[in-house]
């Protein structure tokens, strides 16, 4: 049976412009960016409320908690599974037809606005938000499992061969790729900036304002959407900040015989809910751009120190031969409905996770990617991004899948037995300075968690902010709270934590139907920006 990350650590995940058709951002941008934010008390108190009664619940009855979550997460998964599958693979094809129709050289934000961030601290921004601890403890463990456990869609497959590999990475690479970026910053996205250019705030309830027009502002429903897209990202950033306690403890116990435990564990978080709280409170022009880039650099390293160590020949066999399927097979992977039960703990679970952070990131897209036009907003979150994450996933997976060919059981057994957290280090232990490697990639997890925590933290904040910018207290509070909450819920045991982040799937039945109108509310709004830029028609500039 297969690991299902339901169960297991899920981590879920500078300077000004140079280019050159890029210069400082617009003066009402400016403006609005160093307005004082007004917080909006209602959502900040009932999603903050709602947190502390999940965690109390977990603490006074962890084991009813989790079985009335369990039960919530069976449901949703399937009944709304392929409604999500569905979604996620509309999504890509109406950003796709926006990006490179005529439309894709509308300017977001304005005819007049230019990029406030370089092209390449832009993307790090984006990458390392969604990217998080996923990205080095799902890219070494989830194609091992695949290749030790044929997914249901690659049954025929003989296990052990090129072949086998091959479909594990596919299989990787349909959670991971193209559809999971797309939902996280295009559609929604391209509508939040355009609310924002009608002097809406960027909140959640503005996916509404399409519908419901200036009543957004202080509907009820408003306040409802606002709420639940928090309480579901809050769901997927305290998982992984809690996972992250268990497994850099995993890793020291591993590498340096360090003896595990809740102390470790929650000097773990501290101390990195210390670092997030600092970043987030220092702004998106400091901690957040310091972080993203040394994520991207210490990323970039560890590829090619794994590429210099592993299999080069391997990883690039594996890198054409499993991209290669994932295209052939790209529809029916993201359609398939075939095993129920293996759906809901891999690929429906993934769809979730990202569905529900969907309205929230597309919050810090379009706060970071005012003056870019349509088609870069396109193809630097839906094509750029996918494509290194799936890179990404063969350096680490496929030297997996190498060590795992050559000595059977050598990274399998540390999976089965000890969980994601486990293929990780087991694989850089196998390595030649296998502990240096290790220290390494403990210290890209946590860097890539920190990001994820500030950024999502900005985007809480500003989901309960009125106008302006969210508060500097408000964004260190979430912080506090995130980081609070998963030191309790590792007191209660891996359930606790587990059980949250299952919960990510609940809340993403609400979330797919606030999504689901940019289908159709994206393209409307890009066809008015692009007549007022005089961009509608073919001979348009």
């Amino acid at each position: 049976m297969p690991i299902p990350p339901a169960r297991t650590a899920v981590s879920t995940d500078g300077g000004h412009a140079t280019d050159d058709d890029e210069g400082g951002h617009e003066a009402t941008a400016t403006a609005a960016s160093g307005a004082r934010g007004r917080t909006d008390i209602p959502v900040l108190a009932v999603s903050g409320g709602l947190l502390l009664a999940f965690v109390l619940a977990a603490l006074i009855a962890p084991t009813a908690t989790g079985d009335a979550v369990n039960a919530a997460f069976t449901f949703a998964a399937r009944w709304f599974g392929p409604l999500w599958q569905v979604l996620l693979l509309a999504t890509f094809g109406v950003a796709l037809w926006l990006g490179f129709s005529r439309y894709g050289r509308v300017r977001l934000g304005g005819a007049g606005a230019r990029p406030e961030y370089g092209r390449f601290q832009w993307i790090a921004m984006i990458m390392s938000t969604l990217l998080a601890g996923g990205g080095v403890f799902f890219a070494a463990g989830e194609p091992v499992q695949h290749y030790v456990d044929t997914p249901p869609f690659y049954d025929g497959v003989r296990g052990g061969t090129q072949e086998a590999a091959n479909a594990a990475l596919s299989q990787s690479f349909a959670h991971w790729g193209f559809l999971a970026w797309a939902v996280l910053g295009t559609l929604a996205s391209i509508v939040m900036i355009r609310g924002q250019e009608r002097g809406l705030p960027l909140r959640p309830r503005t996916l509404l304002h399409p519908f419901l027009g200036e009543r957004v502002r202080h509907s009820r429903l408003g306040t409802a959407v606002d709420i639940v897209c928090v309480i579901a990202v809050v769901a997927g950033t305290v998982g992984p900040i809690g996972f992250l306690g268990l497994q850099v403890s995993y890793g020291l116990s591993e590498v340096f015989g360090i003896s595990g435990g809740h102390p470790v564990q929650l000097g773990v978080i501290a101390l990195l809910t210390v670092v997030a709280v600092l970043s987030v409170a220092s702004g998106v022009d400091r901690g957040i751009q310091f972080f993203s880039r040394a994520n991207v650099w210490l990323a970039v390293a560890l590829m090619a120190v794994f590429l210099v160590l592993g299999s080069l020949g391997f990883v690039l066999d594996s890198f054409l031969g499993g991209f290669g399927q994932y295209v052939r097979d790209f529809v029916p992977l993201a359609l398939n409905r075939g095993d129920h039960a293996w759906l809901g703990s891999w690929t429906v679970f993934f769809f979730g996770w990202f569905l529900g952070y969907g309205p929230l990131m597309s919050i810090f897209v379009a706060r970071i990617s005012r003056g870019r036009t349509l088609r870069d907003l396109v193809v630097s979150t839906a094509l750029v991004p996918p494509l290194a994450t799936m890179f990404w996933f063969t350096v680490f997976g496929g030297t997996g899948i190498f060590l795992e060919r050559r000595s059977p059981g050598a990274i399998s057994e540390p999976l089965k037995s000890a969980g994601m957290d486990a293929a990780v280090v087991s694989m850089a232990q196998r390595l030649p300075m296998g502990a240096v490697v290790a220290v390494a990639l403990l210290l890209l997890t946590v860097t890539f968690v920190v990001t994820t925590t500030d950024s999502m933290s900005y985007s809480i904040a500003a989901a309960g902010t009125t106008s302006g910018e969210p508060a500097r207290a408000v964004r260190s509070f979430w912080a506090l709270l995130m980081g609070a909450a998963a030191a309790v819920l590792i007191l209660v045991g891996d359930g606790g934590i587990t059980a949250l982040q299952s919960f990510i799937v609940v809340t993403a039945v609400p979330v797919g139907f606030l999504m689901l109108p940019t289908l159709w509310t994206a393209p409307r709004v890009a066809r008015e920006m692009a007549r007022e830029q005089g961009v509608s028609t073919i001979g348009g500039r």
